[in-house]
């Protein structure tokens, strides 16, 4: 079979189901991954100390990486050599399975026409996926199931609508319980998951509690890969029911009586709450969709139960739900980012700073209301708070310590580095970095240390404390000086004081140079 690298929101969610207490059976049941792969994974937690029943505490973003580590292999990603074979012969195969013969069957008429042996388990995945095998007509009617426990979900199409000069279409996202028969409809104009999601927490909010169990069908914001009996989900979608702690269990495709509660309610939405009414806005049109659902929906005999659904879901369904949780669910994005050569990534049109270690790496970044967490192969790499388009967030230690300080222009831990070599040296820095704009001069300190570098941080540290006696702030100067091994020089003019300098034969006081300027009196004239 070919191998399919397993999101980290999916290996998630296997060991949080094996931790409540789920089988391997169980778990493939729920359509994440297929017993096989789910045995890996829960095999390498119980390596790692892990037991069902110590709760979801311990499935940190640490321990999951180390599962992930274990069991992640290195594959290709595409199907193998047995599928490619199939569909080289697929005409061959396509006319047998028209027959209606056992697949069995097929298996030997292939091996005898060909003389290669196909596995079983390929041959009834590609039979059933590309060839149409076994696409049941009829079903059962399945029971309501216990209180409190199914929701099921569909989008109907509702009509046409024209507001403002606007016409639109208008749907609805339809949830029924599957027992008390009681439904939550949620006009609006989109499919997509943040649509499905707002009203998914309106439902909760309506209900007065979350149901542990939804049933929706195969809306592409909510399965990435539908298939009978497993059904990928997508991985927004996965992580709001890790939120919750509920169970989803998508239908089949093109198969409605799969959740017939809520495919006989759409007509009934359709007739009863949206033809022959006039709606102001979309906001209108939701606020009156819940008052029908309370009044008329709520308040009616239904013609299966013979009971009102507002009635049997006060009584037998609310006290069973799940507590809301206090604050709303906040949606995060998934992207999949390079970091660039500066080591920033791009996130939703801000970057985001990571270690240099993973330049030119693809990761993956989910990005909520207040934190960017970054993940590569599953594991947690990098954090960060979210901010806006156009705005950056750069972590200092990110960066080598060789460039840390001039990325960041933080000239106070530059000054630092310098005083570490000497007090002169640090106080030298500091008049170099002083006055306005000091990031202008930070050149000048590395020059300062690139001396010490060379020369040691004795002489450098002698030559500063001359310097700073006659108040000479230039590395030219320091370094010249330096060159020539004059920083302990006594004929060096850097040795000379300020008592030592030479008066000049006409030298003249400095107030002979200061300008006088005369008032001018009243009549414009001046006062000498």
């Amino acid at each position: 079979m070919a191998f399919r690298e397993v999101h980290v929101i999916e290996a998630r969610e296997v060991l949080r189901l094996w931790l409540h207490g789920y089988s391997l059976r169980r778990i493939a049941q729920a359509g994440v991954v297929d017993r096989k792969t789910a045995r890996r994974y829960v095999t390498a937690a119980e390596e790692l100390g892990l037991k069902p029943g110590v709760g979801n505490e311990v499935l940190t973003d640490e321990v999951l990486g180390q599962v992930l580590d274990r069991v992640r292999p290195a594959g290709p990603g595409v199907h193998g050599a047995s599928w490619e074979f199939c569909q080289k012969h697929r005409g061959f195969l396509q006319e047998r399975v028209d027959l209606g013969l056992r697949l069995t069957k097929v298996q030997k008429l292939l091996l005898r026409h060909t003389g290669v042996s196909v596995p079983y388990r390929t041959l009834h995945r590609y039979a059933r996926e590309e060839l149409g095998f076994r696409k049941e007509t009829t079903t059962v009617r399945v029971a309501d199931g216990e209180p409190g426990k199914e929701l099921q979900v569909d989008f109907g199409r509702l009509g046409r609508v024209n507001w403002n000069g606007a016409v639109r279409e208008l749907h609805a996202l339809i949830l029924t319980a599957s027992h008390s028969r009681h439904m939550f409809v949620w006009p609006t104009h989109r499919q997509t998951l943040e649509a499905i999601l707002e009203g998914l927490e309106e439902a909760w909010r309506f209900f007065g509690g979350v149901f542990p169990v939804l049933i929706p069908d195969n809306t592409r914001a909510l399965v990435a890969q539908a298939d009978a009996c497993d059904s990928k989900l997508t991985v927004g979608f996965m992580e709001y029911c890790q939120h919750l702690g509920i169970v989803v269990d998508p239908t089949r495709v093109r198969h409605p009586k799969d959740k017939p509660r809520v495919e006989r309610a759409v007509p009934y939405v359709r007739e009863d709450f949206f033809k022959g009414e006039t709606f102001i806005d979309l906001a209108d049109a939701r606020r009156r969709a819940e008052e029908w659902c309370r009044k008329d929906a709520g308040l009616r005999t239904h013609g299966t139960t013979k009971r009102t659904p507002l009635g049997v879901f006060e009584a037998e369904e609310k006290p069973l739900l799940q507590a809301v949780p206090d604050e709303p669910y906040n949606m995060p994005s998934w992207v999949e980012t390079t970091v660039r050569l500066d080591q920033h990534a791009s996130v939703l049109s801000a970057l985001y700073s990571l270690p240099i270690d993973f330049v030119r790496e693809e990761v993956e970044a989910r990005a909520d209301h207040k934190l960017v967490r970054f993940y590569l192969n599953g594991r947690l790499i990098k954090t960060h708070p979210r901010k806006q388009p156009g705005e950056r967030s750069t972590d200092p230690s990110d960066y080598p310590a060789v460039v840390r300080e001039y990325a960041m222009r933080d000239t106070a831990s530059l000054q630092d580095r310098a005083a570490g070599h000497g007090e002169r040296i640090g106080e030298y820095a500091r008049r170099l970095l002083e006055g306005p704009l000091p990031w202008t001069r930070m050149r000048l300190c590395y020059r300062l240390l690139g001396l010490v570098q060379t020369y040691g941080p004795q002489r450098v540290e002698e030559a500063c404390r001359r310097a700073l006696d006659l108040d000479v702030v230039d590395v030219t100067r320091v370094s010249r000086m330096l060159a020539k091994a004059l920083e302990n020089h006594p004929d060096s003019p850097i040795q000379l004081s300020r008592a030592a300098v030479v008066h000049l034969r006409f030298e003249r006081p400095s107030e002979d140079f200061a300008a006088v300027r005369n008032n001018p009196d009243k009549n414009g004239g001046s006062n000498g």
